[in-house]
């Protein structure tokens, strides 16, 4: 087994015994505000020390404005994010064109899944045209999804985070949720030469030979999604029942961030609800934020 991949948060990979199982995902989940994309932040800057590379932001927000990304990155760990163009032609000829597998991703460390139009994505929320409308522009953005990540995958970056997921009473019928199991189940998950078929299609034999020394191990992949949630109590997280056909369900790792009661103060505090393979601490960890990032108190 690969090893573990350090969450970035000091003195929480100890709690975790030794940090995150590279080839799982990991969910944190918490109300806007309380941390999530610090924490997403420093999981992905932590590579650049185990892997010499950073991992890949992939956004997913479409109702709000991104989530700051750019300014977290450049005031935690001095990274200035490179935003990728969604709808940029996919140049086959020239894919492997270099020496240097670390120039694959020509510098491009931040994908926007989805264009900011300042409404909720589910069934719900939209009319028929518009709910094919967003159908359209998913497929859209696909084969850019895909190209983005398999550069990343080939190039060395083993990180990835999943940000701007909004809550909803239904994950089926959410365009957010749907692109989210495509991109775990169909990119991260799968072997890397049937990604390349999805991405080639037809000119997959033409560059088969190139794609074969390419190859990567999809179990050294670990992704971090970051959910947000209605509550911002962490009581009420913790004693919100978890959906059984939920896509976290199947999820190594749970990490529940919340506000909790100290005496006469309310902290900020996580909850490892679940963590398979690995110790998983029983009791609420506090934490808190200044210019570095997230770390871990005693609480006091």
């Amino acid at each position: 087994m690969s090893e573990r991949h350090s969450t970035g948060v000091p003195g929480l990979d100890k709690q975790l015994g030794g940090g995150l199982l590279p080839g799982t995902m990991t969910v944190l989940v918490g109300s806007s505000g309380i941390g999530k994309t610090q924490f997403g932040i420093q999981y992905l800057n932590a590579g650049l020390q185990q892997e010499k590379r950073r991992g890949f932001i992939f956004d997913m927000a479409a109702r709000i404005d991104p989530q700051g990304h750019q300014d977290y990155a450049l005031r935690l760990c001095d990274w200035k994010l490179t935003a990728a163009e969604p709808e940029r032609r996919i140049d086959y000829e020239h894919f492997f064109d270099t020496k240097n597998p670390q120039n694959l991703t020509g510098g491009q460390d931040y994908f926007r899944a989805l264009s900011y139009r300042g409404q909720r994505v589910t069934k719900r929320d939209l009319d028929f045209d518009q709910w094919n409308d967003w159908q359209a522009e998913l497929s859209k953005h696909l084969d850019s999804a895909i190209a983005f990540c398999y550069r990343h995958f080939i190039a060395g970056t083993r990180r990835f985070l999943v940000d701007g997921i909004e809550p909803v009473q239904h994950q089926g019928e959410s365009i957010q949720f749907e692109l989210l199991e495509y991109v775990y189940h169909q990119i991260i998950r799968k072997e890397p030469d049937w990604v390349a078929r999805d991405l080639f299609r037809q000119h997959y034999r033409e560059y088969e030979p190139l794609i074969k020394k390419h190859l990567y191990r999809k179990e050294d992949i670990s992704c971090v999604v970051n959910y947000t949630a209605a509550e911002s109590s962490l009581k009420s997280l913790m004693d919100k029942p978890m959906d059984e056909g939920d896509l976290f369900a199947g999820a190594n790792t749970i990490i529940y961030l919340g506000k909790i009661r100290s005496g006469t103060k309310f902290r900020r505090g996580m909850y490892v609800a679940k963590h398979r393979g690995s110790i998983c601490p029983d009791e609420v960890l506090f934490y808190d934020i200044n210019d570095s990032g997230l770390y871990l108190t005693d609480g006091q």
